[in-house]
């Protein structure tokens, strides 16, 4: 997939984050992360991105990393295209780059460096750096410490034609209008915020219809029914939705810092998907708000 291409897939439909399988001793789960994949894989998302921030891409070391998008590649090939997550200091990125590329994945999700501040022109130069280093398709992932301008961008999409994506984790409209008009259709662009079904209206409104869903990982019908209710502008659906599952369980997400992980493997265990642990520094839910995820899940119907 050139990545003319995976800005093409990226363009349009339901993404999603599969989360990483544990085992009790917080050890990577080939056999129950692959099962997991086959399950997901046929409810139609356009593209599936394994060690993402979902899948805890900042707790992974890199043997495990190798091991996880080799199976995600290797178990979806033929049938849902994976992109894998890269981030970190910017030769460790253009490591996990080019390791995703040598796997088979259709292209990188750029994942903020972490802990330094930086200016706008280190930023930019990370994500050049990173981009030069492979030849598939990266989509940068604007959140917490990288916060790119629209004029860096730009640049940075003149210099790098497999710069294809952008991604806003951010929430900041007049940033992301800025960024939309600017750059045109030179991206496909994509809702980045967690729980992105709650702000997916919005951004349609700004141009950007694309969004990833990580309540995908335990309610994919329910995660697609909402998708093609708002792509359809069946704003009954969407508002049904919303006011039975998403706002209760933005309440249950918003008690705990990290929750925006711990709360969907804690949904896919309710459903008979157990993902096992998440790893520290990210804690589980409490068993009362378990028990309040389960009633919600449970009012949503078979999956």
């Amino acid at each position: 997939m050139s990545p003319l291409e995976l800005k093409s897939t990226l363009s349009s439909g339901l993404l999603s984050f599969p989360v990483t399988d544990f085992d009790v001793h917080g050890d990577f789960r080939a056999d129950t992360y692959r099962k997991r994949l086959e399950w997901l894989a046929p409810y139609g998302a356009s593209a599936l991105f394994a060690a993402g921030g979902t899948g805890e891409f900042f707790s992974l070391e890199p043997t495990e990393y190798t091991r996880i998008v080799k199976t995600a590649v290797d178990t979806c090939q033929g049938l849902v295209p994976i992109l894998a997550g890269a981030g970190g200091p910017t030769r460790v990125a253009i490591q996990y780059a080019r390791e995703a590329e040598r796997l088979g994945a259709k292209g990188i999700l750029l994942l903020p460096h972490y802990l330094s501040e930086a200016s706008q022109d280190g930023v930019a130069l990370h994500v050049d750096q990173v981009c030069k280093s492979v030849a598939i398709g990266v989509v940068v992932y604007n959140r917490n410490v990288c916060r790119l301008q629209a004029s860096h961008l730009e640049k940075l999409a003149a210099e790098n034609p497999n710069l294809v994506g952008y991604k806003d984790g951010l929430g900041d409209i007049e940033l992301m209008v800025s960024i939309r008009r600017r750059l045109g259709d030179r991206f496909s662009y994509l809702g980045g915020l967690p729980t992105a079904e709650v702000y997916a209206a919005a951004y349609k409104a700004m141009g950007v219809p694309v969004y990833s869903s990580a309540v995908f990982n335990f309610i994919p019908r329910t995660a697609m029914e909402f998708y093609r209710a708002l792509a359809n502008d069946d704003h009954a659906t969407v508002n049904r939705l919303l006011d039975a599952f998403f706002l209760p369980f933005l309440e249950i997400r918003n008690k705990g810092a990290g929750y925006a992980v711990s709360i969907i493997k804690a949904g896919a265990r309710i459903v008979g998907r157990d993902a096992g642990p998440v790893r520290a520094p990210l804690t589980e839910l409490k068993s009362d708000e378990t028990a309040r995820l389960a009633a919600l899940i449970d009012k949503m119907g078979p999956q």
